[in-house]
């Protein structure tokens, strides 16, 4: 059995990680950087090491962290999301120290992260892909070539890519040419290779995922879908789980599908298998993400199943706890990124001092978060501080409870994008669940809102409260 986990990483996504040690009787083991000092992961884990004064070489040192789970007896390592998830480096360095790496193998993550790969992988079982290269490109004239035999638009992406970085949208060939070198210099910069390749543009999709757990006993299931269509720039805003715009055989067939991509990759542990549904209601493969998803809380508040628990189980060498037959859903979810961000200044990132901050509550509402009054929002990682998920039996009611929810959150000190978000639940097409990846761009209007009085009231309150309180 797993007794003691080193968490190679920091935020939210690390205390949850603790959390999870901390129901199953395993000891934690949290890192942190000289700006991370005071993070709350650090406060709650069982124990917490220093890598170092640079905010962002420490958390993506493979060997440095490998050694110090080493040193610190820990005989499993999580690597959460982002920094070094997806890097299989990593767990190649924990399988060569004996360490269990909580996630996929080395080469599972190496031929998912290799998009060409991927897509060749999903065609040869037979899942349908989207139109494109069957190569990376070998210069931009191949893909001027390539797109006017499949049709602009098309998108120029990064092999190797991931998080919507590396991605560029291209109308004709005058932009093709445009964007080319700019998405080899992002490829090159953010993934280390200049390996891009083009495919179809499906217009304004509806992105949908689905959630799967593998183990080594031969069992591979589904926990149903997400619907990530809400983003900005590729960056994914609002996850809904199920998704309200899949018929129950249109669930039963992506679900099919994901399961079979998994399958056919050899996978095991936690994934995600993205799909694009175009507008007349046919699937694509889009990538597989070989860790846990920012978005996992609603598959687990829809299904009641711990994702991260299973996650430990099966890198214990332990089947399953559940079979497909036996997993069902239950309502609808609805996952809220709460990022330091400016709506009204094109989402300029807000970090700084949290002047005060309190949590929402109440039924079906959960939150996962790296804040706290005092906490000071470092500027060199993700803007995100915080997750919000909601939880109700019906659409309507899960409307009415989120736009609750949000507006029963505070955080001071630093703009966010909650009163955003509860433009968007009022927003007839969403409430209707009528939207594509097109959505933001289409509602440019979202971000002019105005701060309601009981907001403006309840701050005022707070303020005189803390100033009331200074001398304490």
């Amino acid at each position: 059995m797993i007794k003691k986990i080193l968490i190679a990483n920091r935020g939210e996504i690390a205390v949850r990680i603790v959390r999870a040690c901390q129901e199953h009787r395993i000891e934690s083991v949290a890192i942190y950087s000289d700006a991370d000092r005071h993070a709350l992961h650090v406060k709650k884990a069982s124990e917490a090491y220093n890598i170092g004064p640079d905010p962002v070489a420490g958390y993506l040192n493979a060997h440095r962290i490998v050694n110090l789970a080493v040193a610190t007896g820990c005989d499993a390592l999580h690597p959460g999301y982002g920094f070094l998830s997806e890097n299989p480096e990593l767990a190649r360095i924990c399988e060569r120290r004996g360490i269990k790496f909580i996630g996929p193998g080395a080469e599972v993550i190496r031929s998912m992260g290799n998009k060409i790969e991927a897509r060749r992988s999903m065609q040869a079982a037979g899942i349908p892909v989207v139109p494109g290269s069957d190569a990376s490109l070998t210069g931009v004239s191949e893909a001027i070539a390539l797109a006017a035999n499949i049709g602009y638009p098309v998108m120029l992406k990064a092999t190797s890519g991931g998080g919507g970085r590396g991605i560029r949208r291209c109308n004709n060939e005058a932009e093709l040419r445009r964007n080319y070198d700019r998405v080899l210099s992002e490829a090159r910069k953010a993934f280390g290779s200049a390996d891009v390749f083009v495919e179809k543009c499906v217009d304004r999709p509806r992105h949908i995922e689905v959630q799967i757990l593998a183990d080594d006993h031969g069992n591979t299931v589904h926990l149903f879908e997400r619907d990530c269509s809400i983003q900005r720039r590729h960056q994914k805003l609002i996850e809904i789980a199920p998704s309200p715009q899949l018929s129950d055989a249109q669930r039963a067939e992506i679900g099919a599908y994901a399961v079979k991509a998994a399958q056919a990759a050899s996978y095991r542990n936690a994934g995600t298998v993205e799909f694009l549904m175009d507008e007349n209601d046919r699937f694509y493969f889009m990538e597989m993400n070989t860790r846990l998803q920012v978005e996992h809380t609603v598959t687990e508040s829809i299904t009641g199943i711990d994702i991260v628990g299973e996650q430990i189980r099966i890198a214990d060498g332990q089947p399953l706890s559940v079979k497909q037959e036996n997993i069902q859903r239950r309502g609808f979810a609805m996952q809220f990124r709460i990022n330091a961000e400016d709506p009204k200044n094109d989402f300029l990132p807000s970090f700084g001092r949290i002047t005060r901050y309190f949590a929402p509550g109440g039924p079906g509402v959960r939150t996962d978060a790296a804040i706290y009054t005092g906490y000071t929002i470092p500027p060199y990682y993700d803007s995100m501080c915080a997750k919000i998920t909601v939880w109700a039996l019906t659409w309507e009611e899960l409307l009415n409870r989120a736009s609750r929810a949000l507006q029963d959150t505070g955080v001071y000190g630093v703009k966010t994008t909650i009163p955003y978000y509860l433009q968007v639940l009022e927003v007839p097409e969403f409430r209707n669940h009528r939207f594509d990846t097109g959505f933001v761009e289409a509602h440019p209007e979202l971000v002019n809102y105005r701060t309601s009085r009981p907001t403006r009231e309840l701050a005022a309150v707070i303020a005189a409260s803390i100033a009331a309180h200074a001398g304490y």
